[in-house]
């Protein structure tokens, strides 16, 4: 993983970077679809990342594409959100440049102004009405659509001046304030030059095992002047950023790769494909254990049944291998440990969920297979694809032995409402939907009751860990101080609260 798998993601991760349609993808939202499965099968041929189980070499394809199909989306919304924000300095004007514009005076601007508002005013009551919902619509919505559909210029004044005043019309005898219309428009080109540098900025990049690059970025940054503050800031990124100094997970999508067995000693142990020469022996807490019988159990039902089952009704989805943090300064395999998170779907733990989820594939093999018989003659390659779903679904009628109980079923009327902020983190109402009163109301001291007092120690020590922060960052040392076990703790408690009152209502 440390060795090979990583190092694999990293250079995929940095050929994609540097390839030259990379602009063009990145406009486009997405990579071609068999761009990372290409570049992987080339570098598996070398030998820095030859003799890596198939699984590893599937699990590297897939973190790379997700990593990117990540940051494509958030780099699009970014880009929306740049679009929007360009479109308003642009409408953002001032009386004067509006009346400028409109070669008018302010009356006839702002009686312009008004009629658009009496029109968007009426048209918001027709849609209420028409629809017959309590949904509040947007004037300013309005607005710009309509500034898109005009081109009439004195028309789109008005809508400017109305838009710059939150949709209403200002008194008339209060006039603009030019130096906070000044800083309003200054707060919007800030806002412009952030997004342009985060869409400009860093491309996703991988994990600095070793450290290696962090030692060049500040060798280069020691020995050479930036050429400009965008060169400069990228140095600071990465010299101011921990660097992940654990490998890749690796990413298990089919659990049949997955093998459950006991030991001489009667521990759960688990071994993957590609690395059956090692049996891993399962340390879990008691709340997790019977998920893990459960793997055991649907394991052996199938081996025994000589696969007439199928593993789409197994508990177990997928899985994910991954190394965690240890606190030790020994070697990193001995500091750190293995964690395996698993996947489950709950509604197999059950025999009314398992014939409802049954129930879904069925019907979902089905259409596939309607679909493929559509088309025609088939290939042996379509032959040989539909026969396997046929397969699947004659598995799919041997269900597995499972407990019964009773499926819940949700009421759609009960609102669940939290409200969340830095003074109080979790605020939590539950309101009747068809009435619209509010069932129960529980506030943050509420919801922690005997440990709210945790509470107030969290924000002792964050102001402790600021503190220390800023104190590092002004002797330019390591500023590496990040939330403490006890927020992640109290948020534990708190969600646990809410899941507990929501069943409790429900019930």
């Amino acid at each position: 993983m440390a060795e090979k798998n990583t190092p694999l993601i990293n250079e995929l991760l940095w050929q994609i970077n540097n390839h030259s349609d990379f602009e063009k993808w990145q406009s486009e939202g997405k990579l071609p679809g068999s761009l990372v499965s290409e570049l992987c099968k080339s570098l598996k041929t070398e030998p820095l990342y030859q003799g890596q189980p198939s699984r590893f070499y599937a699990s590297a394809i897939q973190s790379v594409s997700y990593i990117y199909k990540s940051w494509l989306k958030l780099q699009q919304r970014r880009q929306r959100k740049l679009e929007g924000q360009q479109l308003w300095l642009s409408m953002l004007k001032s009386d004067i440049e509006l009346l400028k514009e409109s070669e008018c005076s302010l009356d006839i601007l702002r009686k312009q102004a008004k009629e658009i508002l009496t029109d968007i005013e009426t048209a918001i009551e027709k849609s209420k009405n028409k629809s017959n919902s309590d949904k509040v619509l947007n004037k300013s919505s309005f607005l710009f659509d309509l500034y898109d559909k005009t081109e009439d210029t004195l028309t789109r004044s008005a809508i400017c001046y109305l838009l710059k005043n939150a949709s209403k019309l200002p008194k008339p005898d209060k006039p603009e304030n030019s130096q906070k219309f000044a800083q309003r428009r200054r707060k919007v080109a800030i806002k412009i030059e952030r997004l342009q540098d985060q869409i400009e900025g860093s491309r996703p990049h991988g994990r600095d095992l070793t450290g290696e690059q962090w030692l060049d970025i500040l060798i280069t940054a020691t020995t050479k002047i930036p050429e400009d503050n965008k060169e400069a800031r990228s140095w600071q990124d990465v010299l101011l950023t921990k660097s992940k100094s654990l490998p890749f997970p690796i990413s298990i999508e089919t659990n049949e790769d997955l093998k459950w067995h006991t030991n001489e000693t009667g521990r759960l142990c688990v071994r993957f494909n590609g690395l059956s020469e090692h049996a891993f022996q399962i340390y879990c807490d008691r709340r997790h254990l019977h998920w893990f019988h459960r793997f055991l159990e649907d394991r052996e039902i199938k081996k025994e049944g000589k696969d007439k089952h199928s593993s789409g009704l197994f508990t177990l989805r997928s899985a994910k291998l991954a190394w965690k943090q240890g606190k030790d300064q020994n070697e990193p395999w001995n500091a750190n440990r293995l964690i395996l998170y698993c996947t489950v779907d709950t509604r197999f733990w059950s025999a009314e969920g398992t014939q409802q989820a049954r129930q879904e594939k069925e019907a979902k093999l089905l259409k596939t297979v309607d679909n493929m018989k559509e088309k025609g003659e088939l290939s042996p390659t379509q032959q040989a694809f539909v026969q396997k779903k046929q397969s699947t679904l004659v598995k799919l009628a041997n269900s597995f032995p499972r407990p019964s109980r009773q499926l819940y079923q949700g009421k759609p009327n009960i609102i669940l409402g939290v409200a969340m902020g830095l003074d109080k983190p979790a605020t939590v109402t539950i309101i009747d939907g068809h009435t619209g009163e509010a069932i129960t109301f529980r506030s943050i001291k509420q919801l922690l009751g005997k440990d709210y007092r945790l509470l107030n120690r969290q924000r002792q020590q964050k102001q402790t860990l600021s503190h220390l922060r800023h104190k590092a960052q002004k002797r330019a040392g390591d500023n590496f101080y990040g939330e403490s076990n006890l927020g992640k703790y109290i948020d534990r408690l708190i969600a646990k609260a809410i899941i507990e009152l929501a069943i409790a209502i429900s019930s």
